[in-house]
C-alpha cells in the first residue's frame, strides 16, 4: 500500500498560501484556453472571443460547483446559514453543480455570440472540461479529499491526513478516466472538425463521464452522513439523468439508415 501525506500547500508567504489544488485548477483553464484557441482557428471563429468565453466558464464553474454542493448535499444547513454559501475557501464543490453551471453559462454566452450556437459551443467545450476533470481530481488527491472506500488491494492509499485505513485511490481512478475521455473526444473532433454533428460530443461526454462516475461511486467513501444506508448515493442519483440525456443526444445524431 502507499502512504500518502503530501502537504496540500506548495508554499506560503505570510497568510497567503499557494495550494496544489488551486494551481491545478488554473492549469486546467490554461489548457482549455489553448485547446479552444486551436478549435476557433480551425473553424475560422474569432479567437479573441475565447477570452470572453473563459470568463463565462470560470464564473459558471465556480458558482455552479459551489451551489451544487450547498443544495445537493446539505440544503438545510446552507439555507439556514446563507452566508456560508460564499465561503468557498472552507471547501465544498460539486461536479454535477459545475456541469449545470457551465451549461447555463454557455447558453448565456451563445446568446451574445450568434455565430457560436449553443450545441456547437458545448460540443467543443466538453473536450476541455474532460481534461479539466483530470486536473481537478488530481488536485483532490493532493488535498486528501474525496477519498475511496476501504480496501486491501495492493495499490491502496493510506491518506494519513484523514485516517490510517487503506483506501481506494478513487481520485486517481477518476483522473485517469477523464483523461481517457478527453483523448477520445479530442481525437473524434480532430477527425470531423467542422463536420461534427451538433450534440455528438456532448452526448458522448455525458455517457462516458457520468457513466464512469456512477460506477466509481461504489468504491468511494460517502461525502455526507445522510448517504449512509442509501442504495445509491447522491453522486449516483445525479449521474443517472446526465447519462440518459447523453444517450438521447447520441440517438438523435445517429446516422440515418438509407433504404436499400
Amino acid at each position: 500500500m502507499i502512504h500518502w501525506n503530501v502537504n496540500p500547500e506548495i508554499f506560503r508567504i505570510g497568510f497567503v498560501a499557494v495550494r496544489w489544488y488551486s494551481l491545478l485548477f488554473m492549469l486546467a483553464f490554461v489548457a482549455g484556453i489553448y485547446i479552444m484557441n486551436k478549435i476557433y482557428k480551425y473553424e475560422n471563429k474569432p479567437v479573441e472571443a475565447v477570452d470572453h468565453l473563459l470568463m463565462y466558464m470560470l464564473f459558471a464553474t465556480v458558482i455552479g460547483a459551489r451551489l451544487g454542493h450547498c443544495f445537493f448535499y446539505d440544503p438545510a444547513y446552507y439555507l439556514s446559514n446563507p452566508i456560508k454559501i460564499l465561503m468557498v475557501w472552507e471547501g465544498g464543490l460539486a461536479s454535477h453543480g459545475a456541469a449545470i453551471g457551465i451549461l447555463i453559462g454557455l447558453y448565456l454566452y451563445s446568446k451574445k455570440y450568434k455565430d457560436q450556437p449553443f450545441l456547437w459551443l458545448v460540443d467543443r467545450v466538453v473536450i476541455t472540461v474532460a481534461l479539466a476533470g483530470a486536473f481537478i481530481r488530481t488536485g483532490n488527491l493532493f488535498n486528501s479529499e474525496i477519498i475511496g472506500a476501504p480496501t486491501h488491494l495492493p495499490w491502496a492509499f493510506v491518506f494519513e491526513r484523514v485516517d490510517l485505513i487503506p483506501r481506494h485511490p478513487s481520485q486517481i481512478y477518476e483522473a485517469l478516466a477523464y483523461l481517457i475521455v478527453f483523448v477520445i473526444l479530442y481525437r473524434l473532433y480532430m477527425k470531423q472538425k467542422e463536420n461534427t454533428p451538433n450534440g455528438q460530443l456532448l452526448g458522448l461526454f455525458l455517457v462516458l463521464v457520468f457513466g464512469f462516475r456512477f460506477f466509481v461511486e461504489f468504491v468511494k467513501a460517502n461525502q455526507e452522513p445522510f448517504e449512509q444506508g442509501m442504495a445509491l448515493n447522491m453522486g449516483q442519483i445525479l449521474s443517472i439523468p446526465a447519462v440518459l440525456a447523453g444517450i438521447w443526444l447520441l440517438y438523435k445524431v445517429r446516422p440515418e439508415k438509407k433504404d436499400s
